[in-house]
């Protein structure tokens, strides 16, 4: 299924894609978490052991639960891409789950993300129904843009990466129909 939206197409991900949805994956860490996350992890990061993983976990043989996306401009190639499958927080009502959601920075404020994650809700609707949750590092910006596509706060969780402490905020929608058809 190909979504044509000018000057952008929202696709399935192909192993092909794995390369630059690294790329845009390190690239957009380093951009959106600096000063969220240690400089040390964020410098650790390497677009060709990432490539491996998404060329091998999320585009591989584990794709069965696991759906990737990609937001391609016909000029830049893959200039974003975003992940979803099944809840991984057993303690929510929320049966399906937005992973990844990230876009080359010269992207933003183009409406792609809005496209994506659109996409991202109705492939998680048709997979496990119309609850959704996404996770979000409580202070990354990209929460505002999860309030005004009428995800709801639901929940917090504290955690560590590269031993700093982080919190999350998961933003919830009972029925995802309202992204859906709201981004069209």
């Amino acid at each position: 299924m190909e979504t044509a939206v000018n000057p952008v197409i929202i696709r399935p991900a192909r192993k092909d894609d794995a390369a630059q949805i690294a790329k845009i994956h390190v690239e957009t860490w380093r951009s959106t978490y600096a000063g969220l996350l240690p400089d040390n992890l964020l410098l650790r990061m390497n677009v060709d052991e990432h490539e491996a993983r998404w060329w091998r976990h999320a585009l591989g043989r584990y794709r069965r639960n696991h759906f990737v996306y990609v937001a391609e401009s016909k000029e830049h190639g893959v200039v974003g891409f975003g992940s979803g499958g099944p809840s991984r927080e057993p303690g929510l009502p929320y049966k399906g789950e937005i992973y990844t959601l990230y876009l080359s920075d010269d992207f933003h404020g183009l409406g792609f993300g809005r496209r994506l994650f659109t996409a991202l809700a109705e492939r998680s609707m048709r997979d496990r129904g119309p609850s959704l949750v996404v996770w979000v590092l409580a202070g990354n910006p990209a929460r505002f843009f999860y309030e005004s596509m009428f995800g709801k706060p639901v929940a917090r969780r504290p955690g560590t990466m590269s031993g700093a402490k982080i919190e999350e905020l998961a933003y919830g929608w009972d029925d995802a129909h309202i992204l859906v058809e709201s981004g069209r």
